[in-house]
């Protein structure tokens, strides 16, 4: 496809990373969006976005489709059968919705701020999907309503974070606290749990912190909600106790955009090194 626009020269790719790899964190999603941005941008089959002045810029829609489509043949690559949301919620950042293989962008979702933290304890999607279908199997009239009840979770928590924009009121969070201690008991239920991940959970609500795992589960990784009005000595301590646990801990967001083009004076000072290294 690129040849139909220009040659392009032999490359040498650099990938920096702060998230660690194989911990269930779309990380490979992420690797597959840039590497198909920097190609489609370098062989011309997408414009340059940034112009004079700008630190960063964004494709157009149109050529946002053309990225998540050649990232999603680079997550068959890597997975074989992925579901397409993770290079999906890399293009175009925010929320999503998916539902049997329908993928939706919510509109206007707020920025969460979170702790993500990371039990380094390994885990196998395949065999945790593998247990959960066993147990849907064996017990249906008891499994089929807790996954009834994980789907309205969702949709009650899609429902809050889209009118969160027009309405910041604090009154919300303690909805979005609460649907995460739900999802979490009810992850335990299906057998996606782990001791680690009751651990963080028990580590940060002793700080008045609420926390589910992300991912496949079975271990891996967790996030835990910070209202704006948390305290950082609190944010602080929980990071404290969950470092001494043997866990990694990051605080950041969820809900920002996605790719994203980056002129070179825009990048942080650790970036800037790694890349006059290579």
């Amino acid at each position: 496809v690129c040849l139909c626009f220009r040659d392009v020269p032999s490359v040498d790719i650099l990938v920096w990373s702060e998230l660690p790899t194989g911990a269930g964190l779309g990380s490979s999603a992420a690797y597959a969006v840039c590497l198909a941005a920097a190609l489609l941008t370098a062989c011309g089959a997408v414009s340059c976005p940034l112009k004079e002045g700008d630190s960063t810029a964004r494709w157009t829609e149109e050529e946002l489709t053309l990225i998540n489509s050649w990232a999603f043949q680079g997550e068959r690559v890597i997975h074989g059968n992925p579901s397409g949301v993770d290079n999906a919620v890399g293009t175009w950042g925010g929320a999503l919705r998916y539902q049997s293989g329908k993928i939706t962008p919510l509109k206007r979702v707020p920025t969460l701020r979170i702790l993500l933290t990371n039990t380094k304890v390994p885990r196998s999607t395949k065999v945790l999907v593998a247990g959960v279908k066993e147990k849907i199997l064996k017990f249906p009239a008891i499994m089929n309503p807790v996954l009834d009840s994980i789907d309205a979770i969702s949709q009650e928590c899609q429902s809050v974070l889209e009118a969160m924009p027009a309405n910041p009121s604090p009154e919300y969070y303690p909805v979005l606290e609460e649907l995460f201690d739900i999802n979490q008991h009810h992850l335990n239920v299906i057998g996606v749990g782990h001791p680690s991940l009751d651990r963080l959970c028990r580590v940060t609500a002793s700080h008045g912190l609420h926390s589910k795992l992300t991912g496949a589960g079975g271990g891996g990784c967790g996030i835990t909600l910070l209202r704006p009005d948390t305290s950082p000595l609190a944010v602080e301590a929980a990071k404290r106790d969950l470092c001494a646990c043997g866990f990694e801990c990051w605080e950041t967001n969820i809900g920002a955009p996605g790719v994203t083009l980056h002129h070179s004076s825009s990048l942080n000072a650790e970036v800037l090194h790694a890349l006059s290294e290579s």
